[in-house]
């Protein structure tokens, strides 16, 4: 397996920030997760866990209300698709298999 270097990532102060900086870096696709798999929203193709990989991940706490919690994923498709996923209480809040689970816990190590 190939280690992709890992990138640092910037800060940003809000999850609208954060998804408009990584638009212009051509992470204009939206994935929405599913048990088993990403799927993009633009073209319903659905993405196992060796066709992405995680490249970046922010992380949002509601300044108000604890609750309001979301997860910001730029992901990079095999195909070259690059996109984001939000999730408004991090990828555990719906069940999702084990292998899900490991690869977003494991960002940036690619096969790809």
């Amino acid at each position: 397996a190939k280690w992709i270097k890992i990138i640092e990532m910037k800060a940003y102060d809000t999850l609208s920030q954060a998804v408009n900086a990584l638009q212009k870096e051509g992470y204009t696709e939206q994935f929405s997760l599913k048990f088993d798999c990403l799927v993009c929203d633009t073209d319903n193709v659905n993405y196992q866990t060796d066709d992405f990989e995680v490249m970046e991940v922010h992380r949002f706490e509601g300044m108000s209300n604890p609750s309001d919690n979301s997860v910001l994923y730029a992901i990079r498709a095999s195909n070259g698709k690059k996109g984001t996923l939000i999730d408004a209480y991090g990828v555990y809040s719906d069940p999702i298999s084990i292998e899900m689970i490991e690869k977003f816990q494991m960002p940036n190590r690619s096969k790809i």
